[in-house]
Protein backbone atom coordinates (compact mmCIF):
# COMPACT_ATOMS: atom_id res chain seq x y z
CA UNK A 1 0.00 0.00 0.00
CA UNK A 2 0.92 3.32 -0.76
CA UNK A 3 0.98 5.82 2.18
CA UNK A 4 0.75 9.85 2.66
CA UNK A 5 2.05 10.99 5.73
CA UNK A 6 1.78 14.78 6.10
CA UNK A 7 3.25 16.06 9.01
CA UNK A 8 5.57 18.50 9.87
CA UNK A 9 7.36 17.27 12.77
CA UNK A 10 10.25 15.49 10.46
CA UNK A 11 11.28 13.00 14.11
CA UNK A 12 7.73 11.83 14.34
CA UNK A 13 7.31 11.62 10.58
CA UNK A 14 10.21 9.70 9.85
CA UNK A 15 9.44 7.26 12.88
CA UNK A 16 5.96 6.65 11.05
CA UNK A 17 7.14 5.93 7.98
CA UNK A 18 10.03 3.53 8.93
CA UNK A 19 6.94 1.71 11.29
CA UNK A 20 4.75 1.36 7.92
CA UNK A 21 7.61 0.25 5.23
CA UNK A 22 8.80 -2.51 7.95
CA UNK A 23 4.81 -3.81 7.48
CA UNK A 24 5.73 -3.58 3.46
CA UNK A 25 4.07 -0.39 2.64
CA UNK A 26 6.17 2.64 1.04
CA UNK A 27 5.52 6.23 2.85
CA UNK A 28 5.73 9.31 1.51
CA UNK A 29 6.41 12.30 3.61
CA UNK A 30 5.19 15.26 3.52
CA UNK A 31 5.72 18.49 5.79
CA UNK A 32 3.33 20.83 5.14
CA UNK A 33 0.42 21.87 3.65
CA UNK A 34 1.28 23.32 0.48
CA UNK A 35 3.06 20.29 -0.72
CA UNK A 36 0.39 18.41 0.65
CA UNK A 37 -1.98 19.99 -1.85
CA UNK A 38 0.00 19.67 -4.93
CA UNK A 39 0.88 15.87 -4.21
CA UNK A 40 -2.23 14.49 -3.16
CA UNK A 41 -4.18 15.89 -6.00
CA UNK A 42 -1.47 14.29 -8.66
CA UNK A 43 -0.68 11.28 -6.83
CA UNK A 44 -2.70 7.90 -5.40
CA UNK A 45 -1.86 6.79 -1.77
CA UNK A 46 -3.94 3.92 -0.19
CA UNK A 47 -4.34 6.38 2.93
CA UNK A 48 -3.32 9.25 4.25
CA UNK A 49 -2.18 10.29 7.76
CA UNK A 50 -3.11 14.22 7.87
CA UNK A 51 -1.24 16.35 11.37
CA UNK A 52 -4.29 19.69 11.30
CA UNK A 53 -1.53 21.58 12.32
CA UNK A 54 0.67 22.34 9.29
CA UNK A 55 2.52 25.68 8.13
CA UNK A 56 1.01 27.19 5.49
CA UNK A 57 -1.89 25.53 4.70
CA UNK A 58 -3.55 23.63 7.70
CA UNK A 59 -4.62 20.06 7.41
CA UNK A 60 -8.39 21.09 7.45
CA UNK A 61 -7.89 23.24 4.52
CA UNK A 62 -5.84 20.22 3.15
CA UNK A 63 -9.08 17.81 3.96
CA UNK A 64 -11.36 20.36 2.28
CA UNK A 65 -9.89 20.45 -1.00
CA UNK A 66 -9.37 16.89 -1.41
CA UNK A 67 -12.96 15.99 -0.81
CA UNK A 68 -14.28 19.09 -3.10
CA UNK A 69 -11.72 17.49 -5.97
CA UNK A 70 -13.86 14.41 -4.70
CA UNK A 71 -10.64 12.35 -3.95
CA UNK A 72 -11.93 9.91 -1.37
CA UNK A 73 -8.24 8.23 -0.04
CA UNK A 74 -9.27 7.46 3.98
CA UNK A 75 -7.75 10.12 5.98
CA UNK A 76 -6.39 9.59 9.40
CA UNK A 77 -6.36 13.11 11.54
CA UNK A 78 -3.89 13.65 13.74
CA UNK A 79 -3.91 16.70 15.99
CA UNK A 80 -2.41 18.04 19.46
CA UNK A 81 -6.21 19.78 19.89
CA UNK A 82 -8.10 18.26 22.28
CA UNK A 83 -10.90 20.94 21.01
CA UNK A 84 -14.06 18.68 20.34
CA UNK A 85 -14.71 21.31 17.72
CA UNK A 86 -11.74 20.60 15.59
CA UNK A 87 -12.72 17.09 15.49
CA UNK A 88 -16.00 17.64 14.50
CA UNK A 89 -14.63 19.68 11.87
CA UNK A 90 -12.61 17.19 10.36
CA UNK A 91 -15.41 14.78 10.90
CA UNK A 92 -17.86 16.84 8.70
CA UNK A 93 -14.99 17.65 5.90
CA UNK A 94 -14.56 14.11 5.32
CA UNK A 95 -11.72 12.37 7.31
CA UNK A 96 -12.77 8.93 8.53
CA UNK A 97 -10.74 9.30 11.93
CA UNK A 98 -8.83 10.95 14.05
CA UNK A 99 -6.25 10.02 16.78
CA UNK A 100 -5.19 12.74 19.33
CA UNK A 101 -1.22 13.62 20.08
CA UNK A 102 0.61 11.77 22.33
CA UNK A 103 -0.91 8.29 20.45
CA UNK A 104 0.31 4.90 20.53
CA UNK A 105 1.53 3.87 17.24
CA UNK A 106 0.28 0.51 17.82
CA UNK A 107 -3.12 2.09 18.01
CA UNK A 108 -2.25 4.14 15.07
CA UNK A 109 -1.19 1.04 12.96
CA UNK A 110 -4.60 -0.55 14.15
CA UNK A 111 -6.81 2.49 12.95
CA UNK A 112 -4.57 2.84 9.70
CA UNK A 113 -5.53 -0.93 9.31
CA UNK A 114 -8.49 -0.58 9.36
CA UNK A 115 -9.09 2.26 7.04
CA UNK A 116 -7.36 0.39 4.49
CA UNK A 117 -8.99 -2.91 4.51
CA UNK A 118 -12.79 -0.54 4.12
CA UNK A 119 -10.80 1.15 1.32
CA UNK A 120 -9.80 -2.48 -0.27
CA UNK A 121 -13.35 -3.51 0.08
CA UNK A 122 -14.57 -0.79 -2.60
CA UNK A 123 -12.04 -1.65 -5.14
CA UNK A 124 -12.32 -4.39 -7.93
CA UNK A 125 -10.34 -7.41 -6.17
CA UNK A 126 -8.72 -8.59 -8.92
CA UNK A 127 -7.04 -7.25 -11.62
CA UNK A 128 -6.37 -9.89 -14.92
CA UNK A 129 -4.68 -9.67 -17.93
CA UNK A 130 -4.38 -12.88 -19.42
CA UNK A 131 -2.97 -15.39 -17.63
CA UNK A 132 -1.60 -12.65 -15.15
CA UNK A 133 -3.68 -11.92 -11.75
CA UNK A 134 -3.12 -9.48 -9.31
CA UNK A 135 -5.30 -9.39 -5.72
CA UNK A 136 -4.93 -5.82 -3.98
CA UNK A 137 -6.36 -7.39 -0.76
CA UNK A 138 -4.24 -10.59 -0.58
CA UNK A 139 -1.45 -8.54 -2.01
CA UNK A 140 -0.35 -11.02 -4.22
CA UNK A 141 0.40 -11.76 -8.26
CA UNK A 142 -0.56 -14.91 -9.34
CA UNK A 143 1.06 -16.23 -13.45
CA UNK A 144 -1.69 -18.85 -14.53
CA UNK A 145 -2.94 -19.56 -11.12
CA UNK A 146 0.90 -19.70 -9.42
CA UNK A 147 1.56 -17.53 -6.29
CA UNK A 148 4.85 -15.40 -7.45
CA UNK A 149 7.36 -14.66 -5.05
CA UNK A 150 8.53 -11.11 -5.63
CA UNK A 151 11.38 -8.96 -4.02
CA UNK A 152 9.29 -6.00 -2.60
CA UNK A 153 10.17 -3.46 -5.17
CA UNK A 154 9.43 -5.83 -8.09
CA UNK A 155 6.12 -6.57 -6.39
CA UNK A 156 6.01 -2.63 -5.95
CA UNK A 157 6.33 -2.09 -10.38
CA UNK A 158 3.92 -4.98 -10.42
CA UNK A 159 1.65 -3.44 -8.27
CA UNK A 160 1.25 -0.05 -10.08
CA UNK A 161 1.35 -1.60 -13.49
CA UNK A 162 -1.71 -3.57 -12.41
CA UNK A 163 -3.50 -1.03 -10.87
CA UNK A 164 -3.16 1.03 -13.67
CA UNK A 165 -3.40 -1.86 -16.47
CA UNK A 166 -3.32 -0.05 -20.52
CA UNK A 167 -2.58 3.04 -18.81
CA UNK A 168 1.15 4.76 -19.67
CA UNK A 169 2.95 5.15 -16.67
CA UNK A 170 5.79 7.81 -16.41
CA UNK A 171 9.17 6.88 -14.55
CA UNK A 172 8.88 9.33 -11.88
CA UNK A 173 6.16 7.46 -11.01
CA UNK A 174 6.81 4.23 -11.17
CA UNK A 175 10.38 5.79 -8.91
CA UNK A 176 7.95 7.08 -6.46
CA UNK A 177 5.64 4.51 -5.87
CA UNK A 178 9.11 2.11 -5.53
CA UNK A 179 11.29 4.46 -3.46
CA UNK A 180 9.21 7.30 -1.96
CA UNK A 181 8.50 10.93 -3.06
CA UNK A 182 11.89 12.48 -3.59
CA UNK A 183 13.95 9.59 -2.75
CA UNK A 184 17.09 9.89 -3.90
CA UNK A 185 17.43 7.57 -6.37
CA UNK A 186 18.06 6.75 -10.07
CA UNK A 187 15.57 6.24 -13.34
CA UNK A 188 18.37 3.62 -14.01
CA UNK A 189 16.25 1.17 -11.26
CA UNK A 190 13.15 1.38 -13.14
CA UNK A 191 14.70 -0.17 -16.41
CA UNK A 192 16.10 -2.85 -14.14
CA UNK A 193 13.27 -3.70 -12.68
CA UNK A 194 11.11 -3.43 -15.56
CA UNK A 195 13.47 -5.81 -17.31
CA UNK A 196 12.97 -8.61 -14.48
CA UNK A 197 9.11 -8.26 -13.88
CA UNK A 198 9.42 -8.57 -18.24
CA UNK A 199 11.11 -11.86 -17.67
CA UNK A 200 8.64 -13.46 -14.97
CA UNK A 201 5.83 -12.67 -17.08
CA UNK A 202 6.55 -14.23 -20.34
CA UNK A 203 3.91 -16.65 -21.74
CA UNK A 204 1.36 -14.87 -19.02
CA UNK A 205 -0.41 -13.22 -22.40
CA UNK A 206 0.58 -9.75 -21.25
CA UNK A 207 3.49 -7.16 -21.87
CA UNK A 208 4.73 -4.34 -20.52
CA UNK A 209 5.21 -1.79 -23.48
CA UNK A 210 7.91 1.19 -23.98
CA UNK A 211 6.37 4.43 -24.90
CA UNK A 212 9.29 5.69 -25.52
CA UNK A 213 9.96 9.27 -24.07
CA UNK A 214 6.67 8.92 -21.77
CA UNK A 215 7.32 5.53 -19.32
CA UNK A 216 5.48 2.45 -19.67
CA UNK A 217 2.19 0.09 -20.50
CA UNK A 218 1.38 -3.20 -18.98
CA UNK A 219 -1.31 -4.59 -21.54
CA UNK A 220 -2.87 -8.11 -22.93
CA UNK A 221 -1.02 -9.00 -25.90
CA UNK A 222 -3.03 -9.10 -29.29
Amino acid sequence: MQIAIVEDNLPLATGLAKAFESDGHSANIMTSGDLALQLLSTEIFDLIILDINLPGVSGLEVLRSLRFKKIQTPVLLLTARSSLGDKVIGLDLGADDYLQKPFDLAELKARARALMRRSEKEITPIVIIGQLEFDPIARQLRIAGIDQELPRREFALAEILMQNKDRIISKSQILDHLYGIGADAEESSVELYIHRLRKRIIGSGAEIKTARGLGYCLRQLK
